[in-house]
């Protein structure tokens, strides 16, 4: 996801007979990328991580040996002394309203799927996680290309297994400038169960946006003008999202503070709170906010969790 590798819930207590199973995506969400690994951010249990967030991506499954699957497995340093442990934090999770899905890739990432066979590994995979753990869906965060008629057949594969899958994507932003674009035509390819694109909006250096123009990374510019090359591309509101990192050390480049963020998201939904960039028409129906990494943002003291994760749930 990057060149780096306030508490409570705003969601009300669920029936006992949805204690296991994770409530449907809201109409606005917040999701947040939880690190199976210690890079230096704050090591945190699932647990721990702030109520505020409605998807929690785990990081990462990473490829196996059979071309297209992945696998998981808990790395120590995160401090979880079961496989059990964790599962029992993935349902509490659930219980609590908040989907926890598998990420596939990451900055290192090497997942290729790129002929049917190599497809029908990344579904069986994919499920088989989904099956063992009980995640929601899976993200794909493959930063490493991408093949989208072989990743759109994974996906639909995936669905018609899971009809409730989850299935969100991070693209970075070079990958979706485009609807000719991999990435984008993936997920034109699968609009009618995606949950959300959470664009890299990081990492990136400048960029053209939807009127032509060039937008340098960490303005508001640069998230509002490049969100509309997704919306006008094709895209549903409601699957577009906003990726930025938790604080300046996540990310190589393109911190932005909360405040620039909510402005963004004003800007889209509200057509409040513009920079120079103004879109055409609101997009009331944006999806939300994501950020790298849930760890990141408690080493920062929960701040993108308190504030835009209450901004986002104050949508219209």
């Amino acid at each position: 996801m990057s060149t780096a590798q306030a508490a409570g819930t705003h969601r009300p207590a669920p029936s006992a007979a949805a204690a296991t199973i994770a409530a449907a995506v809201p109409r606005h969400a917040v999701t947040g990328y939880w690190q199976n690994f210690d890079n230096g951010a704050t090591v945190q249990k699932l647990k721990e991580v702030d109520g505020a967030y409605d998807i929690i991506a785990v990081s990462f499954a990473e490829a196996t040996g059979q071309p297209g699957a992945v696998t998981f497995q808990l790395d120590p340093a995160v401090g979880y002394g079961s496989t059990d442990e964790f599962k029992a934090d993935i349902k509490a999770k659930q219980a609590a309203g908040t989907s926890v899905i598998l990420s596939v890739g990451g900055e290192r990432g090497a997942v290729s799927v790129s002929d049917a066979a190599s497809a029908r590994n990344f579904t069986d995979s994919v499920s088989g996680l989904m099956d063992t753990y009980g995640f929601d869906g899976v993200d794909i965060d493959l930063e490493n290309g991408l093949n989208a008629t072989y990743m759109t057949q994974a996906l639909k594969a995936l669905h018609d297994r899971h009809g409730d899958v989850v299935v969100t994507m991070a693209p970075q932003t070079i990958d979706m400038q485009s609807p000719q674009n991999e990435y984008f035509k993936t997920a034109l390819g699968i609009k009618d169960f995606l949950t959300a694109v959470n664009m890299q909006y990081y990492n990136s250096g400048s960029m053209n946006g939807c009127d032509g123009k060039v937008y340098t990374q960490g303005t508001v510019d640069f998230l509002t003008a490049l969100a509309c090359i997704q919306l006008a591309g094709g895209l549903d509101p409601s699957q577009v999202g906003i990726g930025v990192p938790a604080s300046a050390r996540a990310a190589g480049g393109g911190y932005v503070a909360p405040s620039v963020v909510n402005a963004a998201l004003d800007c889209l939904t509200r057509g409040s709170n513009c920079g120079s960039f103004k879109p055409s028409r609101t997009y009331p129906g944006l999806r939300g906010a994501m950020t790298w990494s849930t760890n990141w943002d408690a080493a920062n003291g929960n701040a993108f969790a308190t504030q835009v994760g209450a901004h986002v749930h104050g949508l219209p």
